[in-house]
């Protein structure tokens, strides 16, 4: 059965671009042009991946993201007009796993759409070959075969990037990783001066943790340098 994209943005033009192209590759897409019309959606249909636009109508897409990460982990993708590095963090921090600023190219955000599901795909497979890889240290359980994790015996709900960082830092315990390394590992990605994805998905994995911005117990910054977990 073919992947359903939910694409929500009030400009006709632009989502039907996207609908265009999204069909082209064999995907299903649901259409919406608000807050409203899109949480109906996402109660009542299976989807795959969310495109959403940041100005909409009866609200935000940042807090349409919000709602949705309530309940669903599947991958966000904003759209924004704005270039702010603030509009971008907001939207990562609140849950989004993407972002493309207009104008845009609609293969570009395709090949971003695929990326996306990718990870999603292999986040929920198995590993057999690596069942007995886990980490288990000073309440934090961290296991690659279930993808899960648990704090203090209670699951975090992570999205698939979390988790990449999360096992990322286990994997190199014990020492600094430079926020370059942690970005091209996880996103697979090379990546560029400025970049501050890796800050806002920090930032959302201490605020699922329960830990202070100011003195986190687990994953800890070193300024100028990178992030290290103890």
């Amino acid at each position: 059965m073919a992947e359903r994209i939910l694409v929500v943005d009030d400009e006709k033009e632009i989502a039907d671009l996207v609908e265009l192209y999204l069909k082209n590759d064999g995907y299903e897409v649901s259409k919406c042009a608000s807050v409203a019309e899109a949480l109906d959606c996402v109660a009542r249909e299976e989807l795959s991946l969310a495109v959403l636009d940041v100005m909409l109508p009866d609200g935000s897409g940042f807090s349409l993201c919000q709602e949705i990460r309530r309940e669903h982990l599947f991958p966000i993708i904003m759209l924004t007009a704005k270039v702010e590095d603030m509009d971008k963090i907001m939207g990562l921090t609140l849950g989004a796993d993407d972002y493309i600023t207009k104008p845009f190219n609609p293969l570009e955000l395709v090949a971003r759409v695929k990326t996306q599901l990718r990870r999603y795909t292999r986040y929920n497979l198995a590993h057999p070959a690596d069942s007995r890889q886990e980490f288990d240290f000073a309440g934090l359980t961290v296991c690659r075969e279930s993808r899960k994790c648990t704090l203090y015996g209670r699951e975090l709900a992570l999205t698939p990037i979390e988790f990449d960082i999360l096992w990322y830092l286990c994997e190199h315990r014990g020492r600094v990783v430079p926020s370059e390394e942690l970005f091209e590992a996880v996103w697979k990605e090379k990546y560029l001066d400025s970049n501050n994805t890796v800050m806002a998905h920090i930032a959302r994995l201490r605020e699922k943790m329960g830990e202070p911005s100011r003195k986190p117990k687990f994953i800890k910054t070193v300024w100028g340098v990178g992030y290290t977990i103890e």
